[in-house]
């Protein structure tokens, strides 16, 4: 159950095993998730961060779009409402079951807020996105009000990790970027980039040498990082936000970017009611050592939903990599009547990207750089990681002709995915 990078690694080991496999994902392809903030940002098309399923298992793999309704374990039985109304829901039988579902963006109980302030993590909001931040810019365009131009060309992003940080700086580079060259009436450095985060660092799971030296590329790139602010109301024209002493600030914006937090996919906790197990923070299922639901050795369950026993493992691509790899190999000794030992994670590190040429590096063995080695390790991982060689190729030359260019190939913004400016609502508290 799952395309992502857990799913793709478990059909990819028991591709050679004795085995029937059926890949169930409500898409029909799988999405390099760590690069749909590119695609929000003009940098890359949706084609080139994403792999029809089909393609990547050619025949040896039933894949079936549709959606997880519901785990029916005593009867060893997966029920799935097709993509396609019209069609019967299905129960598919199993003797070995993969759940690799993933995550979403949590809004700490405020989900109004979530129409205002846009997300990345499918291609469908990266879309929606990038659609609305060049609609920023043309609206400013228009605009004769120097506030209401001020308020479009200001851009909040909640949530200073990779993906904040990420986002923040394409951004800025797209102001820094964009704005000269295409447009006549808006000038250079117009635009404001505000990167809100609740602690007191950016990066705050790096090193604090690597978050401070994040932090100097963001300012050079004209990104303004507020840290230890807390989001407390999300409107469609403003954000409020309050520092540690409770006083409170109001920024006027027209786009609001979530990136701040995320809970477990709702299959965790289907999971959780057919099994007895427990659930734990974030909503994550807790799964046995051998990645399995208690009481049920046959059931795995991997990646960003799961907390192994009382460790909870971070939610990037290598730990479900990992565990979905396991997951083949506990498959594969059970046909062959052996014993797999408890999983084990193996950290090869973090790195977030900044902007062109910039990124930081967290590395195995205290090994922590930045700058252009860091960004050099970045984009080769990236571009390793891809699935096709088409997309590492297309992938490759688009990056290297923005880097000697500067110029973004992607800048379409569809009228039929932009999220329209709601009107004007308040929804205050919350964390």
């Amino acid at each position: 159950m799952g395309g992502g990078f857990g799913g793709l690694q478990t059909v990819k080991a028991l591709r050679r095993a004795p085995v029937e496999v059926t890949l169930v994902d409500r898409n029909n392809y799988h999405l390099f998730q760590p690069l749909t903030y590119q695609v929000a940002t003009a940098g890359l098309s949706p084609d080139e961060v994403s792999e029809p399923l089909r393609r990547v298992f050619k025949s040896h793999v039933d894949v079936v779009m549709g959606e997880v309704t519901g785990f029916d374990l005593e009867r060893s039985q997966v029920l799935v409402q097709p993509d396609v109304d019209e069609l019967p829901a299905r129960a598919l039988p199993y003797d070995s079951l993969v759940v690799a579902g993933g995550s979403s963006y949590s809004y700490f109980g405020h989900d109004e807020w979530r129409p205002l302030a846009l997300e990345v993590k499918s291609l469908e909001s990266a879309l929606a996105v990038r659609a609305h931040i060049l609609r920023a810019f043309e609206a400013a365009e228009l605009e004769t009000d120097e506030d209401a131009r001020a308020a479009w060309l200001t851009f909040v992003i909640v949530g200073a990790g990779p993906t904040g940080v990420e986002m923040a700086g394409q951004i800025a580079e797209l102001i820094r970027d964009t704005i000269p060259r295409d447009f006549r009436t808006l000038e250079r450095g117009t635009g404001r980039v505000l990167l809100v985060e609740a602690t007191d660092r950016v990066l705050p799971a790096f090193p604090p040498s690597l978050s401070k030296r994040a932090r100097r590329s963001l300012e050079r790139l004209g990104v303004t990082p507020l840290t230890e602010r807390t989001v407390v109301a999300v409107e469609s024209d403003a954000v409020e936000v309050s520092s540690p002493n409770g006083d409170t600030e109001r920024l006027r914006c027209r786009t609001v970017i979530w990136a701040a937090g995320v809970t477990a996919s709702p299959l965790a906790t289907a999971l959780a009611q057919a099994s007895g197990a427990d659930v734990g923070r974030g909503g994550r299922l807790v799964v046995d050592p051998e990645l399995t639901l208690p009481g049920h050795p046959e059931v795995f369950a991997i990646g960003d939903m799961v907390a192994v026993g009382d460790q909870e493992l971070p939610g990037v691509a290598p730990v479900a990599m990992q565990q979905g790899r396991y997951a083949a190999r506990a498959i594969r000794n059970r046909l062959r009547d052996r014993q797999t030992p408890p999983f084990h994670y193996r950290d090869k590190g973090n790195l977030a990207t900044i902007g062109r040429g910039q990124a930081v590096a967290d590395l195995p063995g205290g090994v922590r750089l930045s700058g252009l080695p860091a960004w050099l390790i970045w984009l080769g991982v990236h571009i390793l990681y891809l699935i096709g060689f088409q997309n590492r190729l297309v992938v490759l030359l688009r990056w290297a002709y923005y880097f000697f260019t500067r110029n973004r190939g992607a800048r379409i913004a569809l009228r039929d995915l932009s999220a329209s400016p709601a009107p004007a609502r308040t929804s205050r508290g919350g964390p």
